[in-house]
């Protein structure tokens, strides 16, 4: 049969189905394939918040987004041309999302009368039946159906079993359908499923059965295929933000030469860090899950009083519960990284939602005037690098450093250009091993030029001491309770951290002029977005920059004459506006704020129609 292949520059699709169909694994699987073909991509994993929804239902529906093309990619794309839905449930939620005129293609298995009430259509009423799907390109695949027909020679599978690998039949069809090989996903099919033999074959079976399918329905008279991407040569692997944090760890601890102890609790979405962590043991890697977040954190201070590297990992609830102890770390003066993966809040809040919402609680969280650096990642490779500096600013200046990434980093993914160790800056920590010319005992708070403290490991012999969570007398850490060393104490480690900045890199513009209009300046997340909006409207003439800030507290020492360059400042945010209040205190700019607050990231769309507003 003849096939038309159409190239094509730039696709979104949409996986979505029951949040037992295998959406995300068939998204990470495409994403993989993707990613190994060079192609730039950007990712959006989007779970329910439910540990496991009524099957079929609004709350049940799990979605994976994938942006690919062959021009550099910075978001996973504002709206999908594909959306793959297995269920009515998923079409439902996810229909808005979908372009005019785009591609649905559906399981009409999960369009019986069950399955559309569930979804709560009115009685009586199928999407696609109803010609309210006329303006799109509809594919009906009876994908539950085909699946069965692949397994029928697995007698020894039940039909649940059978049914499990829906998404391999669907995976198969867009591999056929974006002209892809299927090589990749049976090598990690065999991986997998190795040791079960029958789940491996089964599995595989379907894979081939939907490309098949494809490959020899008439129906189908077009595939698409998507060039390489024009990166930088190097090589690249996928990687989400929570994998390359703990990788980022890994290298800390490897080039400053301490061990890396994580104590932690579990939490979404920050729980993977330790899962990943606890796979690398041949690193001298030691992960401890604790009963709850206090004791995560109070075990990762010990570790640094000890003479490693502590780490802790959490979401915002978790950081309301390790406030007192962060505290402590910051009256000791010891290292110590607490990662902060944010989500929607506050209390419960959104579990599995997006949202940069515990800025402020990062800088002012905790009782008592309690100053500690706070650090930002941008994208998911991004938390490599963002994590390593924090955990060079926590060692070389003897503080607590918060890393803030969020739950749309975390599971997100991008093609990562990874270092060798010899591209690592070195890591320099000194401890403490010996009384100094003309000391006779040891003052465990007695500074540096920096007002950083000295870092002894307990046991060292001459160099006892005592430290704890009482006011400290200057110099020599005893206890008290003296009005005027207290207010001392309170200004010295407020000075510490503003010290800080004389030893990070200055600001940079990240596109546009060093003067203008309009400066658009962000943190976290919102980076591709941004990104994205400023270089279209740059593309149209208009006097637009960017400007993005790892460094959060202390700010980078020349950010306050960038913001006086421009007439305008507008700063997007995925919260009800923090870092605008930071900015407008620390600089007295009347900046403005976009801010949104849904639980999703900010879209390119709707941040170029706020940035035009401003000219």
């Amino acid at each position: 049969m003849n096939r038309n292949e159409t190239v094509l520059s730039d696709v979104v699709i949409k996986f979505a189905g029951d949040s037992g169909d295998g959406m995300q694994l068939t998204g990470q699987q495409f994403t993989n394939n993707t990613a190994l073909l060079g192609i730039d991509l950007a990712t959006f994993p989007d779970f329910p918040a439910e540990i496991r929804a009524p099957q079929g239902t609004l709350p049940g529906v799990s979605g994976f987004q994938i942006h690919f093309s062959s021009d550099k990619v910075y978001t996973p794309g504002d709206l999908c041309d594909v959306l793959v839905a297995m269920n009515a449930a998923a079409l439902k939620v996810n229909l808005k999302s979908l372009k005019q005129g785009g591609k649905i293609i559906v399981n009409i298995d999960g369009f019986d009368a069950k399955n559309l009430r569930l979804a709560n259509y009115a009685e009586g009423v199928n999407p696609l039946e109803d010609g309210s799907l006329d303006n799109y390109h509809v594919t009906k695949i009876d994908v539950t159906k085909l699946t069965r027909e692949a397994l029928k020679e697995f007698p020894e599978l039940g039909m649940k079993e059978k049914d499990r690998a829906k998404n391999m039949f669907v995976l198969g069809f867009i591999y056929w359908m974006y002209n892809r090989d299927l090589e990749n996903t049976i090598e990690f099919l065999e991986e997998k499923f190795g040791k079960k033999e029958v789940i491996l074959q089964s599995n595989i079976k379907v894979l081939k059965a939907g490309y098949n399918y494809g490959d020899t329905t008439e129906a189908f008279a077009t595939r698409y295929r998507v060039e390489k991407a024009k990166l930088p040569a190097g090589t690249y692997r996928s990687i989400m933000g929570n994998q390359a944090l703990a990788l980022g760890l890994i290298a800390a601890s490897q080039k400053s030469k301490l061990p890396l102890f994580l104590g932690t609790y579990p939490i979404t979405p920050a729980s993977d860090i330790l899962h990943e962590l606890s796979r690398y043991k041949t690193f001298g890697i030691r992960t401890f899950q604790a009963e709850d977040e206090i004791a995560g954190i109070t075990s990762a201070i010990g570790a640094s009083y000890g003479g490693s590297l502590g780490v802790t990992t959490t979401s915002g609830p978790g950081m309301a519960l390790k406030a007192e102890a962060m505290g402590l770390a910051v009256m000791l003066e010891i290292p110590l990284l607490i990662v902060n993966v944010q989500r929607g809040g506050p209390s419960t809040g959104l579990p599995t939602k997006t949202e940069q919402s515990d800025l402020l609680q990062a800088y002012y969280g905790r009782n008592g005037e309690c100053p500690m650096p706070v650090i930002s990642a941008s994208t998911p490779s991004d938390c490599f690098d963002a994590v390593y500096e924090a955990v060079r600013i926590s060692v070389q200046h003897m503080t607590p450093v918060i890393l803030l990434s969020d739950g749309y980093i975390a599971n997100g993914a991008e093609p990562w250009k990874f270092p060798t160790s010899e591209d690592l800056e070195s890591i320099e920590v000194k401890f403490k091993t010996e009384l100094g010319e003309g000391e006779d005992k040891f003052m465990p708070y007695l500074r540096d030029e920096k007002l950083v403290r000295p870092w002894v490991v307990p046991g060292t012999a001459g160099l006892e001491h005592r430290i704890g969570g009482i006011e400290k007398q200057n110099i020599t850490g005893n206890v008290s309770y003296d009005p005027e060393n207290h207010q001392l104490m309170v200004k010295l480690r407020q000075e510490k951290v503003d010290k800080i900045a004389q030893y990070i890199p200055e600001q940079k513009i990240d596109m546009g002029e060093e003067k203008g209009k309009v400066l658009v300046l962000g943190w976290g997340s919102t980076y591709g977005a941004i990104k994205s909006a400023v270089l279209e409207l740059r593309s149209h003439g208009h006097s637009v920059s960017h400007a993005h800030l790892r460094y959060l507290r202390p700010f980078p020492r020349n950010l306050g004459e960038i913001l006086k360059n421009f007439d305008h400042v507008l700063i997007p945010e995925i919260n009800n506006g923090q870092l605008i209040k930071i900015i407008r205190d620390q600089f007295l700019v009347d900046a403005k704020g976009y801010n949104k607050i849904m639980g999703v990231p900010i879209t390119k769309t709707e941040l170029v129609d706020a940035i035009k507003k401003m000219f």
